[in-house]
């Protein structure tokens, strides 16, 4: 039986198919050409970016690090450039231990090169480049040319490395840079946007002193270059470029020479310095001994290096002049008999019977003087240094009241000087103590505890800093400056100079004829009292005040014998002084650890120092020898003109050079990495002798 097909039933389907099939066609065509239109209209200049950006890097341009200077222009920090050998760990083919074995074949890896290699690596990412070694010489260079194609991932990089000439000389205050660790890169993430964009692509950031504190001024503007790329992501051909602008120089307020002065006076002992202009508080030296050497630190210090700083006992490390804190021993006296003057405890005729010793609670509080002082009234306990006479004013005033009146001088607080790590040093109160410790017992105050107060003795612990700042406001007539480590910022780009300001912090609440009766006694300490050997035949008049500070308690009864006592047991030697005594240009305040008397081993560098400032002169070699062992008070051999001292030391020097292949100066002028400037011209100034 035949079956007929419905022709037309099956032409109906087809066309149905047809159709559908023609329907989805368009629609695929319709969503090309929205997808087409979208691509090419609406995301036209984004793709276009992400095109351009496949073929293009922007890789930023890290600027020179600015100079930073004394205040005669000296350089102390300046940017040199050498070859790096540097491993980028993502881009390795081989392990990088095997990479770093056979780099080792081609250039010298020292183990310390490892060791710094792998901190390095701990404290970064895997694609960022790494300095295996440093400071490559040309044949090491043309070495790993020759053979770079071994190595994918290592590159060979020219960099500038931050050099400071003078190794260890003021090293404290102008600090040193390294590379940013992670938690400064935190601190960075918080920044602005803009100041995050200027630190993109900088590997070194100032870790200490005006190299930390002026970061921003020195790091200078951040560039961009505009590079072509291949598919491997090389560079083909440069595109465009906004050049980097170089850091602003720093010039601190320093003067260089007077700080190596002061620090070859110091030979091998410890200790600080501090030396202020009253008028202006600019720092003119800052000295904590030992120092170290701050190009240890640029590329990572070594472990072994690391260890002998770090667990040395004499704490090289440790900025004396800032975070050291000290009894401040007899120059407290001073501060003491001007609280007495302003609080009415005492007059300057009003007398006292000093038999050698002061009586209270049982305890007998000795003098220095066996016998005592007889007769003593304010302007002889401060030149003949009695310790009876302030042990009754301390008596008399309280803890409380003392505390009160020197903290006007600045005593127990910051001074806010432009590093940063001040410490605040100690003046005790009543409140103090009750929150200082916990026990009930340990909380109260005891009336003994305040006698010794009166010596600068008990809890008073101050940095140099402050007795300094103090010492300024009394010589300032009761001004009270701000100090400063930096004179101004000079603009790389301008050449303009931005003055740090004067800043006055405030007007001492002491009456002129007070503070003058307090200056007598002083300029009578270097004239006929516990100074007098060191200021013999000086062409100025000065001020001062020694000191001597215990450093461990003395049984009743027994007598202080240096000789029988430990290095570091021994008393600690203090001065402070200004000059000249009618119209003060520097003031400075010091002491030698362990030393003991200041009279032979503190006074004698300050007056080197002095007569530096105020008469153009240096010691003589017999001399500074002399005064760096504590052999000399009065001057010996015959002083030097200033300008007529090398500069710059040898020793330093040669150091600088082998440092220093190609100079980078960064400052305004294309000056040499190291100004031989001579110093300013000093008028000499003799002040007239003060009258008793």
């Amino acid at each position: 039986m035949t079956v007929l097909r419905d022709i037309e039933h099956d032409l109906s389907r087809f066309r149905m198919r047809v159709f559908v099939a023609s329907i989805v066609v368009l629609i695929c065509f319709i969503l090309l050409a929205t997808r087409l239109v979208y691509l090419q209209v609406v995301r036209h200049t984004d793709l276009n970016e992400q095109a351009e950006n496949n073929r293009t890097s922007i890789v930023p341009l890290v600027p020179n690090r600015g100079l930073i200077t004394d205040r005669n222009g000296i350089v102390l920090a300046t940017n040199y450039s050498a070859y790096t050998l540097e491993v980028t760990p993502s881009r390795l083919s081989a392990s990088l231990e095997q990479t770093i074995d056979d780099l080792a074949q081609v250039v010298t890896i020292e183990p310390r090169d490892r060791r710094r290699f792998k901190k390095l690596l701990e404290e970064s990412k895997s694609f960022e480049s790494l300095p295996v070694r440093t400071r490559l010489t040309d044949e090491e260079v043309a070495r790993f040319a020759a053979q770079s194609w071994r190595f994918p991932g290592v590159d060979i990089k020219a960099r500038l490395f931050r050099n400071y000439p003078y190794g260890e000389l003021a090293s404290h205050v102008i600090g040193y840079i390294g590379r940013v660790n992670q938690a400064e890169k935190a601190v960075i993430e918080e920044w602005s946007d803009e100041d995050q964009a200027n630190y993109r692509g900088t590997d070194y950031i100032g870790k200490l002193g005006v190299e930390q504190s002026y970061e921003k001024q020195l790091h200078g503007v951040t560039g961009v270059e505009q590079v072509e790329t291949s598919a491997g992501g090389r560079a083909v051909r440069k595109l465009a470029s906004n050049a980097a602008t170089p850091g602003n120089t720093v010039r601190m307020s320093i003067d260089i020479k007077l700080q190596k002065l002061i620090e070859d006076l110091y030979g091998n002992r410890r200790g600080a310095l501090v030396a202020l202009d009253p008028k202006s508080g600019e720092v003119l030296a800052f000295v904590s001994k030992p120092t170290f050497d701050p190009n240890l630190f640029v590329e990572g210090i070594d472990s072994e290096n690391w260890q002998a700083l770090n667990e040395s006992i004499d704490k090289p490390l440790l900025n004396r002049a800032l975070r050291g804190t000290y009894p401040p021993g007899s120059t407290y006296k001073p501060f003491m008999a001007l609280a007495a003057l302003e609080t009415g405890k005492r007059t300057p005729q009003q007398a006292i019977s000093d038999p050698g010793f002061f009586n209270f609670g049982g305890h007998r509080f000795r003098d220095d003087k066996e016998g005592g002082h007889g007769s003593v009234d304010m302007y002889r306990s401060i030149v003949q240094s009695c310790d009876t006479y302030y042990y009754m004013l301390a008596n008399d005033m309280g803890v409380d009241l003392i505390h009160e009146q020197m903290r006007h001088l600045g005593f127990g607080d910051p001074t806010g000087i432009d590093i940063q790590g001040e410490a605040r040093g100690l003046l005790p109160s009543t409140t103090w103590k009750r929150n200082a410790y916990r026990k009930p017992e340990q909380q109260k105050w005891y009336a003994g505890e305040t006698i010794s107060l009166g010596i600068g003795q008990g809890y008073n612990n101050f940095t140099m800093l402050q007795i300094a700042q103090a010492l300024a406001t009394v010589a300032n007539n009761g001004v009270k400056m701000k100090p400063h480590l930096v004179k101004d910022v000079v603009d790389i780009v301008t050449h303009a100079p931005t003055t740090t300001a004067h800043e006055t912090l405030g007007q001492l609440a002491a009456k002129p004829e007070n503070i003058a009766v307090i200056r007598n006694a002083l300029v009578g300490v270097n004239i006929e009292g516990t100074s007098a050997s060191a200021f013999k035949g000086a062409a100025y008049t000065s001020g001062g005040k020694t000191g001597t500070a215990q450093v461990i308690t003395i049984a009743q009864g027994a007598k202080y014998n240096a000789s029988q006592l430990d290095e570091r047991h021994r008393d600690h030697a203090l001065y402070m002084a200004y000059a000249p005594a009618d119209d003060p240009k520097i003031v400075l305040a010091m002491v030698v650890e362990n030393a003991g008397f200041g009279a032979q081993n503190s006074a004698p560098i300050a007056r080197r120092a002095f007569d530096y400032w105020l008469a153009n002169v240096y010691p003589s070699e017999e001399d500074m020898a002399a005064v760096s062992v504590g052999k000399a008070t009065t001057p010996i051999g015959k002083p030097r003109p200033v300008a007529e001292v090398a500069w710059p030391p040898s020793s330093t020097a040669s150091a600088s050079v082998a440092l220093s292949p190609v100079a980078m100066a960064s400052g305004p002028a294309s000056a040499p990495a190291v100004k031989a400037a001579s110093p300013p011209a000093r008028a000499t100034s003799a002040a007239s002798a003060a009258s008793r």
